[in-house]
């Protein structure tokens, strides 16, 4: 372990005021707050002008806004996986969603809630080095709230055994398709909560008025997993306010099912009036205001966004707590959300194919600002490209650790602290569901494969996004030079996953 002086003094240097003892100067504590499914025009300081978000938008105005800020996935489990690994699609062990259904009926939810062994996704390998085991090192308290999604219960590929000192949330994926769950876990232990098993899918009786809001009571139970995992979170805080924490916080919401308390969405059912129902049909649960619940649980994202940064004011802690907030990848496009109606993916295009699940930018763009009182200049933006698996060697170099020499990712510590930065030579996705998919950006430019195991196509789509951020012209045919050059990107950027699920013949696999 890397002596805690060499940190200490380290800090003395970059950021203390003359009158400062060493006694008094520690490694700055990190908050990352990671929303879930949370679209980039979702929120006020983007632009969203039907979902109230105050606090996060308090905090863009007082921090700094990154506008090309990009998840390295399009869905939830390898998102996480690269953002804790520094890698990216072409070569992380987690490239897509894989719930490991050759240890049997994975999919069904209420016998996955009774045996831990049908529980959770694919284990990382246990020496995978993650970002909180590199925190560690540097004597770091590391805690997660909310979704794993990177190994089942009964693995080596846990929370608590890939570098965190503290877990409480969903160990699972699938079991987070329902707000009100039969149980979390905290730490190794299964908890049960005061909830019964209500499967997703479980629609209303064939008989049920849909206008009835008692016929909805069955989908809203006693112990809301957003609540519960919040106040750990705030414990987290307040348990380790004397030493660097590291506490990425991730959120399940606003990801699907629609399940807000009544009284959370009562402002917005008031403010958009009476809509159509939601019969389900589309996955998880109905929901009889379904407009005024999504809007709600965004809201309350936000509030307890706000109810972090105020515990942190409490404890004194703000001006030496890097908070940052983004979303693992865009908006979803099924299970009763009205994307339309949101302009979830604002200024990009909406919709199945283009937004959760697909490398165009509606999927893989992300809202993301950083505040730090007095580190990082309030009221500020930043066009610097950046993606997941820099998060990896920025935070590295923030701490004073090594960076990893196996990383894929590159720091933008300096567009952080408002210096001159390198930009990337190119940002590169690999995604093999959705038909398979890869995708690089350069600049202005942007590369796009799909149906690569689907059709077996490695046709490469090109466009400006500058003049084009909706990616709807394609200009292949007149850059027949870029696509040389981006053939040879996608070429050089892939290996063979050692995943049989994550193989694409196409590329030679």
């Amino acid at each position: 372990m890397r002596p805690f002086k060499i940190l200490f003094l380290m800090w003395i240097t970059l950021f203390s005021c003359s009158e400062k003892t060493e006694n008094e100067v520690k490694p700055p504590n990190i908050v990352f707050i990671l929303a879930d499914d949370l679209g980039y025009g979702e929120v006020g300081y983007q632009g969203q002008e039907k979902i109230e978000t105050p606090a996060i938008d308090a905090l863009a105005a007082s921090g700094k806004i990154f506008t090309n800020h990009y998840t390295a996935a399009p869905v939830c489990a390898p998102a996480r996986c690269m953002l804790l690994t520094g890698k990216h699609g072409g070569h992380a062990y987690i490239r897509g969603n894989d719930e490991w259904r050759e240890r049997g009926e994975v999919w069904d939810y209420a016998k996955a809630a009774q045996d831990p062994n049908l529980e959770g996704q694919r284990p990382l390998p246990s020496n995978t080095e993650t970002l909180a085991k590199l925190l560690q090192t540097a004597g770091y308290k590391t805690g997660i709230v909310g979704k794993w999604g990177l190994g089942a219960p009964l693995t080596e590929s846990i929370p608590t055994k890939m570098g965190f000192d503290y877990f409480y949330g969903y160990n699972c994926q699938r079991q987070a398709h329902n707000l009100y769950p039969p149980h979390l876990w905290e730490n190794e232990q299964k908890i049960q909560l005061n909830n019964g098993v209500v499967v997703p899918g479980t629609l209303l009786d064939s008989l049920a008025d849909p206008k009835d809001p008692g016929n909805y009571l069955k989908y809203q139970q006693e112990a809301y997993a957003p609540d519960l995992m919040h106040q750990k979170a705030l414990e987290f805080i307040e348990n380790n306010k004397s030493a660097p924490f590291f506490l990425y916080y991730a959120s399940p919401l606003p990801h699907l099912p629609l399940q807000i308390p009544d009284s959370e969405r009562a402002s917005y059912i008031k403010k958009f009036g009476e809509e159509p129902e939601y019969d389900g049909s589309k996955g998880y649960f109905p929901n009889q205001y379904p407009r005024a619940s999504y809007a709600a649980m965004i809201t309350k994202l936000d509030q307890q966004i706000g109810e972090i940064k105020r515990k942190l004011e409490e404890l004194g802690l703000a001006e030496n707590t890097i908070l940052i907030i983004t979303s693992d990848n865009g908006p979803t496009y099924t299970g009763g959300v009205d994307f339309d109606f949101f302009e979830s993916s604002k200024p990009f295009t909406n919709g199945y194919g283009r937004t959760k699940g697909f490398v165009y930018e509606g999927g893989v763009r992300v809202p993301m600002l950083v505040n730090w009182p007095g580190k990082v200049e309030a009221g500020t933006s930043s066009d610097h490209i950046s993606i997941f698996y820099d998060w990896l060697p920025t935070i590295c170099e923030l701490v004073g650790i090594p960076i990893p020499r196996d990383t894929d990712g590159e720091s933008f510590l300096a567009a952080i602290f408002g210096k001159a930065q390198k930009p990337h030579d190119y940002i590169f996705w690999e995604y093999p569901e959705y038909g398979g998919q890869q995708a690089i950006r350069m600049g202005k430019w942007k590369a796009i494969r799909q149906n690569i195991i689907k059709e077996n196509s490695l046709e490469i789509e090109l466009y400006d996004l500058e003049k084009d951020p909706k990616e709807q012209v394609n200009l292949a045919s007149a850059h027949p030079e870029l696509i040389l050059q981006m053939e040879e990107i996608f070429k050089k950027e892939h290996s063979k996953s050692l995943l049989e699920r994550f193989q694409m013949p196409a590329l030679g696999d």
